[in-house]
């Protein structure tokens, strides 16, 4: 036991275990790439089986140092090659690794998809295992050789390799996760496989490549994979702090438009035989503002209160069953509204949904109104409603609208099919309604009724609504932003936005004026 205290042997055994955990980590990586075939119950054990196995052939290899001398001895020598054991077995690893490799990284480029047929499973196992083994041995082979050739007492030498074993068994899980999690990294250690099997090949053949050049090549790719994987990691910490359903919206509107440039050049090559004027192109591309507002209307519907989607209370016609029946049939035939709430002195008290023309026809045969009404009861929902499941309460009152309550009771607005449209689409407003927006030079006329999901996308922008805020409109925001009801006069800035009240009342806003900053009007 002498040589435990010359210092020579530390070192020795230090870099051994360097060398070691270095010519290992290729293997442990191939080993990464084939038990991602596995199923993830059968993955630990595939990967455990695997380094248990370079371990043991490792052993066996040094063991058999004799051996391993004998096979630098001449096996096949003529005139174009002179090849010994030791160049047989790097030749048959060196093409092996090629034609795996290259089979691998076909299939991750073309994608193919994995067959997880129950009865197949058992059989890609053990197939993966001999594989796992057939690479222990040809990539133990090199690490091997490499011992025996610095060190020349065997207990140092087996010694580094179960060390470094022991090394690659406690990294293994992290690296095999990280693999699978990261496709680039996949198809980047595939290259370096391609790029070894290339190095065995040659040095079987005689064209021995420095282990130098190789490992600075891997060290360089390593060190762009990092900056990519760095980057990617930014961009992801980026796009997590937007919506999801606005990266959806935004991802399916580059398709969109992506398909109509090539409808655009498709025209543009027509134009020279049937004179097509640019005007029809110009309507193709401008319906592109139609298509990403009404996307974005689909993919954040969910994301909307019920309160931004109805027509409030005070906006709400409504039939008085107390009025004269000459009052009724006038306000009647001058709203331009198909459907009323029948109610009794107020709002609150209602009685059922009418149609105009139906309610019309009741009164000239001297109908009672109340019983007329009492037979179609209103369908009354919570203002917390979700707005995916209002759909299948509108499709159940068969045209009809939807009324609004509170937890008191008290009616708080009314939804339409026509509501859930403009919604999505944008508005439609009657004839007896003014558009809530205006557009105008620089700037936008805007009631404060307007809903703020509308608002956002027209004026594209990310800042008006926030996840923890309960107002829908933007009189609601601008109130929340002051802490009280503005005055008219007053801006109320919300970066890159203006907000100038040009008319308010004691108990509301009725219209603001929007402007961008100018900076942010020249970058779009």
């Amino acid at each position: 036991m002498e040589f435990l205290l010359d210092p020579a042997t530390w070192v020795g055994l230090f870099t051994l275990i360097v060398l070691e955990v270095v010519l290992g980590i290729d293997n442990l990586i191939f080993i990464a790439i084939l038990v991602e075939k596995l199923p993830v119950y059968q993955r630990d054990k595939a990967r455990l089986l695997g380094i248990s196995f370079t371990l043991f052939i490792r052993l066996i290899l040094l063991s058999l140092i004799s051996w391993m001398v004998s096979l630098r001895s001449i096996l096949i020598s003529n005139q174009y090659l002179i090849l010994s054991g030791r160049d047989l077995i790097l030749l048959f690893g060196g093409f092996f690794l090629l034609f795996k490799a290259t089979i691998e990284l076909h299939e991750r480029l073309e994608n193919h998809p994995e067959e997880n047929i129950h009865n197949k499973n058992c059989a890609n196992f053990w197939i993966v295992v001999i594989q796992i083994v057939l690479l222990d041995a040809i990539f133990s082979l090199d690490a091997v050789i490499t011992a025996v050739g610095m060190v020349n007492n065997l207990i140092i030498m087996m010694t580094a390799v179960m060390i470094a074993t022991g090394l690659m068994l406690l990294m293994s899980k992290s690296l095999t996760r990280f693999v699978n999690l990261h496709q680039t990294v996949v198809v980047l250690c595939l290259s370096f496989l391609l790029m070894i099997g290339l190095s065995l090949v040659s040095e079987a053949l005689g064209f021995k490549i420095p282990k130098g050049y190789l490992y600075a090549a891997i060290g360089f790719s390593i060190l762009i994979e990092l900056f990519n994987q760095i980057a990617r990691r930014n961009f992801l910490r980026h796009q997590s702090c937007r919506p999801m359903r606005q990266r959806a919206a935004e991802a399916i509107f580059r398709l969109i438009v992506r398909e109509q440039k090539n409808n655009a050049i498709k025209i543009l090559n027509k134009q020279k035989d049937k004179k097509i004027s640019y005007k029809s192109i110009s309507e193709t591309e401008s319906f592109k503002d139609e298509e990403r507002y009404m996307i974005n209307g689909v993919l954040t519907l969910a994301a909307r209160s019920i309160r931004s989607i109805m027509t409030p209370r005070r906006e709400i016609s409504w039939v008085n069953v107390d009025q004269d029946m000459n009052n009724i049939r006038l306000q009647l035939l001058d709203t331009p509204h198909s459907l009323f709430p029948v109610c009794k002195n107020e709002l609150d008290e209602i009685i059922g949904i009418v149609r105009a023309k139906e309610l019309l026809v009741a009164i000239d045969r001297e109908i009672d109104v109340t019983t007329f009404a009492s037979k179609t009861p209103p369908i009354i929902i919570p203002e917390t409603l979700d707005p995916i499941n209002l759909l299948g309460v509108l499709r159940r009152a068969k045209g009809s609208l939807v009324i609004v309550t509170n937890e008191f009771g008290v009616i708080q607005g009314l939804i339409t099919p026509v509501d859930m449209l403009e919604a999505i689409a944008g508005e439609f407003p009657d004839e007896d309604e003014t558009p809530e927006v205006i557009v105008e030079e620089n700037s936008w006329l805007v009631k404060g009724s307007t809903d703020l999901h509308s608002l956002q996308q027209l004026l594209n922008t990310e800042k008006l609504i926030q996840n923890k805020n309960s107002y829908a409109s933007l009189a609601g925001l601008l109130i929340a932003q002051k802490g009280q009801l503005p005055l008219t006069g007053e801006t109320i800035y919300i970066a890159p936005l203006h907000f100038y009240i040009v008319e308010a009342s004691q108990y509301r806003i009725n219209l603001v004026r929007v402007t961008k900053d100018k900076e942010i009007n020249e970058c779009n």
